[in-house]
Formats: structure tokens, sequence, C-alpha cells
């Protein structure tokens, strides 16, 4: 399991890294895979797909038998929020208290420039327009 980040280091989760490292598929695997595929001659660019009337082609109902189900899924999403709860980088008592003096100081302020906008265009319209 990655190691716990602090501030300022690079927060990029080395386990991760490293599978993706091991799983990464490569292109030329894939088009040897589907069969009937020709290869541009040397110039570095991937195998051109397969003909339509091609028999390579997979049926729907493999594609879904593949699938896992759907407690699966559900199952698999809320173990990737975990994991991903367990990356941030949560602020500390004194930090979270300071950001939300910050904030709060700040709301008062726009709200101070608001009301005086707001209170002095309401004299202008009176004056300009009189009142009875």
């Amino acid at each position: 399991m990655a190691e716990s980040k602090g501030r300022g280091e690079d927060a990029v989760d080395e386990r991760l890294d490293e599978e993706l490292d091991g799983n990464a598929l490569n292109s030329d695997a894939l088009d040897d895979a589907e069969g009937d595929s020709t290869a541009a001659a040397g110039d570095g660019r991937t195998k051109s797909k397969p003909a339509k009337g091609s028999s390579v082609s997979k049926s729907t109902k493999n594609k879904s038998a593949d699938r896992p189900g759907i407690f699966a899924r559900i199952r698999n999403f809320i173990r990737e929020i975990i994991s991903e709860l367990g990356k941030v980088i949560w602020p500390t008592r004194k930090e979270l208290l300071t950001y939300t003096a910050v904030v709060i100081v700040f709301v008062i302020i726009i709200v101070a420039i608001v009301f005086a906008l707001d209170y002095a265009f309401a004299k202008a319209v009176l004056f300009v327009f009189g009142s009875k």
C-alpha cells in the first residue's frame, strides 16, 4: 500500500504506478491477437482493424458475460472511493480553523461591499426620480 504523503512531497501512488507498469498492454500484442490485421511497414503505427466481414468480431453475449455483476461493480466502486479518500491530504485542525476564518472574513467583506453599493444605488435612484 502507498505510504502516507506529506505536504510538499510528490503525491504519486507508487503502488498504482507498479500495477500500471506490470499490466500495461502492448498494442502489438493486441493486434497479434486479432489475427488478420496487417501492419504498416516499420513506421511505428498500430495495425489496421479487420474488415467488417471478418470472422474476428466478437458477439454481444461474450462482452456481457465478461462484465462483472452489479454487486461486484458496486463493491469495486466503494473500494475505489475508500482508496481515493486515503490519498487525500486532510488539513490539520489549525489549518482548518485558519481557512474557515479567512472564508468568513472574505464573505463579510463582500457582503459589506454589496450592501454599500445597493444603498448607494437606491439613494441615487431616489435622488434622480424623487420620492413623494
